[in-house]
């Protein structure tokens, strides 16, 4: 069948070519990987080791995002709180380090909330206090063969979260005898008139009730048998939201495991359901979910540990969420020196309600993008016709700070790939096959993937679970990361990349006869 191709994007932004020789030739090189790969709009620490986003919060303007952070080297070490605040979501000031580890161990994941009617008492000199509560992890104990080595503690702030004084009484809560036993993350129970935290506990969830924050009441337990279980299950979010375009209102517990995700490795699930104040119960079609099941927040490589802000006054139909941008499997050895691991761009996540009375989880970028997002091409009905051209060379985009939005109309048993590369023919290949509904990732020529075996091993795949015959594309691209929001987020698929130079085209290959976009909107992100 003969292959059409529509050539979207040609002839960006690129370094000079000394820049890219050096940048090329030594990778381990602090000021080449700097040019090459990092992030233009993603967090990622000014230098050394980060994972999980921690104890994310909305206050007096400022959005707050802690994050698992070894200040001393560039691999996993003795967790801290880092720290960095942002007025938009977009330029980010990071802080001094919030939570440093003591003798009680290091301070791994957890969460923070505004106390704004001081059920704590913690308040002082009439300032609300923001209270932190996370996992101490005695490593020395874990060395000496104890399975009690993790707790729940918590911190607090009257500054606003710019200091932190951990409580007198800690651990709030002792380890009952389980050895993976993190990452609390709280949530105020408006019709209870409580506050809820969820716990991971190796294989399950573990429900907690509190009225003042500091002593806590162990309530349910969630997961035996329900979901994938590949791997031990971390850093879980609880969260109420009302259904999209309705009145009703679900719980969503969102849920990250690691091994065991959809397409290996690090990955998060979620569960939809009812919650009467003390127990959690799945809606009718999730009460069985096996290994394999459909409902995960993101079918990438990269998008682990997610969870939403607290207090950011948004409509009750919406949650803000991050994620970290990356996967177990290789986050210790990605070409970078100076700095290792990015945070996926903010999300809004919404919950609908489909035709067949399932309930899904969509994911879109928050809509701080739309204030750089600058249009510089909009078409509709594109007809294909064999090499077509709809961006000329000189259209001057800088690929790595691109948006794209697009409407395709597609028909059975076609494949339709898009083909991001550069000159020196490293290629990122993703789309849609319409023969099997299933999207696709594959990074096997991407650049640099030899660091480890599981980088590339496989291609990412992703079910289509919604049935339009249009297809809705949006495209975030970065230097290293790809974020790829399909059907207005009901699938989603996140994953990096190291190429050797700079990407400067993207392509959309199909081997249909009559192959339409409806309708084509690009944007360059202006930064400050």
């Amino acid at each position: 069948m003969k292959k059409f191709l529509c050539l979207f994007l040609l002839s960006q932004f690129m370094m000079s070519w000394s820049q890219t020789q050096s940048a090329g030739s030594d990778l381990n090189n602090s000021l080449g990987e700097e040019e090459l790969y990092r992030p233009n709009f993603h967090f990622t620490p000014e230098q050394n080791w980060m994972n999980d986003p921690n104890g994310m919060f909305f206050y007096e303007g400022q959005y707050h995002l802690f994050f698992q952070h070894y200040p001393d080297g560039n691999t996993w070490g003795p967790m801290h709180w880092g720290h960095a605040t942002s007025e938009n979501l977009l330029d980010w000031d990071e802080k001094p380090i919030a939570i440093y580890p003591d003798e009680l161990g290091y301070i791994f994941s957890g969460s923070a909330v505004v106390d704004l009617e001081n059920t704590s008492g913690l308040a002082e000199d009439g300032e609300t206090p923001i209270i932190a509560m996370f996992t101490y992890h005695d490593a020395e104990a874990e060395k000496n063969g104890s399975t009690t080595f993790q707790s729940q503690a918590i911190a607090y702030s009257l500054d606003q979260g710019q200091t932190w004084k951990k409580y007198d009484g800690n651990p709030v809560i002792k380890n009952p005898g389980i050895r993976d036993f993190r990452d609390p993350k709280i949530q105020w129970d408006e019709l209870n008139e409580q506050w809820i935290m969820v716990l991971a506990a190796q294989d399950k969830s573990l429900f907690y009730t509190s009225k003042n924050l500091t002593d806590w009441e162990l309530a349910f337990e969630f997961g035996n048998k329900i979901g994938a279980h590949g791997g031990v299950w971390e850093c879980p979010d609880f969260f109420p939201i009302q259904v999209k375009d309705s009145n009703e209102t679900k719980w969503v517990l969102i849920q990250s495991l690691n091994p065991g995700a959809y397409n290996g490795g690090s990955g998060t699930q979620y569960f939809v359901g009812d919650f009467d104040g003390k127990n959690f119960t799945p809606v009718a079609d999730q009460k069985n979910l096996e290994a394999n099941h459909t409902y995960w927040l993101d079918f990438g490589k990269d998008n682990y540990a997610g969870v939403t802000w607290a207090n950011t006054n948004m409509k009750e139909d919406h949650k803000l969420f991050i994620g970290w941008m990356s996967n177990w499997q290789y986050a210790e050895k990605v070409p970078t020196t100076k700095w290792r691991s990015s945070m996926t761009f903010p999300r809004e996540l919404t919950l609908v309600k489909k035709e067949d009375s399932s309930y899904r989880l969509f994911s879109e970028p928050a809509n701080q993008i739309d204030k750089i997002s600058k249009q510089k091409r909009q078409e509709s009905k594109i007809k294909s016709a064999e090499n077509t051209l709809l961006l000329a060379d000189d259209s001057k985009f800088e690929m790595d700070k691109l948006r794209v939005k697009l409407k395709v109309t597609i028909s059975g048993n076609k494949r339709y790939t898009f083909n991001l590369s550069n000159d020196q023919g490293d290629s990122l290949v993703f789309g849609f096959h319409s023969a099997d509904n299933t999207f696709f990732i594959d990074r096997s020529k991407s650049g640099k993937i030899n660091f480890s075996e599981k980088f590339a091993e496989k291609i990412s795949t992703a079910p289509r679970t919604s049935d339009d015959d249009l297809l809705e594309v949006e495209i975030l691209l970065d230097k290293t990361s790809i974020e790829l929001f399909y059907d207005e987020g009901e699938t989603v698929m996140t994953e990096i990349f190291f190429p050797n130079s700079p990407m400067t085209q993207l392509e959309l290959i199909t081997s249909e006869d009559n192959f339409t976009i409806e309708d084509l909107n690009i944007y360059q992100l202006e930064l400050n």
